[in-house]
């Protein structure tokens, strides 16, 4: 699988998210380390997975308008096989 530098429409609204993740995951780093109840980092933590499926959607979203149709039209089917195993590893 080959790197590309690309962007998309969404970028930054994904990496807003990412970002707000990344905080979230720091408050729950600090919540543990100050010893606060379990269940509440159970339920930090759920929140943050939530919020990193979220963005793993709108990866895949972006992805497939942008990358997947461009490689189609131009005749890459490699391009469905990377995408399929992707979507395996996400899911």
């Amino acid at each position: 699988m080959s790197e590309q530098v690309h962007s998309h429409q969404d970028t930054k609204r994904i990496v807003n998210r990412m970002s707000r993740a990344i905080g979230h995951m720091e408050s729950i780093k600090r919540m543990i380390e100050e010893g606060r109840d379990c269940s509440e980092v159970l339920i930090q933590l759920s929140a943050v997975r939530s919020a990193i499926n979220n963005v793993g959607k709108l990866v895949l979203a972006d992805h497939i308008k942008h990358c997947v149709v461009d490689a189609v039209q131009s005749g890459d089917d490699q391009v469905l096989e990377d995408l399929g195993r992707a979507v395996d590893k996400f899911l």
